[in-house]
């Protein structure tokens, strides 16, 4: 079932995302379900293994759970903006973390979701995600508007 909004959008096909949560299980249901709606998603299921794969592969979103075991998900979120400072993070939080989540948009997380979450509502925050990483690098081009003043 395409809408003809889908249709139009044929951006939607490129967004791939880096998904970082400890608990496997959750990660690759989410990566199948992800996959199947054109998004390519790789898995991380550790703060580290994250950094190592954003060393060597670009993303245009990052999704990524705030509490497991090796590292703190802020921890991880501070390096991400360290290293790929444009890069959007979402975070994804348990019952009763909204203030640590809160704490992760301060250090410049673009959004967060509580978990569990429906993948629709994940699905639209990936997508708006995406497009402000891409409103980004159009503003940077187009700075005709500003030449374009009467004389």
């Amino acid at each position: 079932m395409h809408s003809a909004e889908n249709e139009s959008e044929k951006n939607d096909f490129a967004i791939r995302v880096l998904l970082v949560d400890d608990e496997t299980g959750y990660l690759n249901v989410l990566s199948n379900r992800l996959a199947k709606r054109a998004i390519h998603a790789v898995k991380a299921s550790s703060g580290t293994e994250a950094i190592q794969i954003l060393r060597k592969n670009d993303f245009d979103v990052v999704v990524l759970d705030l509490k497991m075991e090796d590292m703190d998900g802020i921890e991880v979120l501070k390096v991400i903006k360290r290293m790929v400072p444009e890069l959007p993070v979402i975070i994804l939080t348990g019952h009763g973390s909204q203030t640590a989540a809160k704490e992760g948009v301060e250090f410049g997380a673009f959004d967060y979701l509580s978990k569990p979450c429906e993948l629709q509502e994940l699905l639209d925050k990936i997508h708006e995600a995406s497009q402000s990483l891409n409103n980004a690098g159009d503003d940077n081009g187009r700075d005709d508007s500003s030449r374009e003043t009467p004389a």
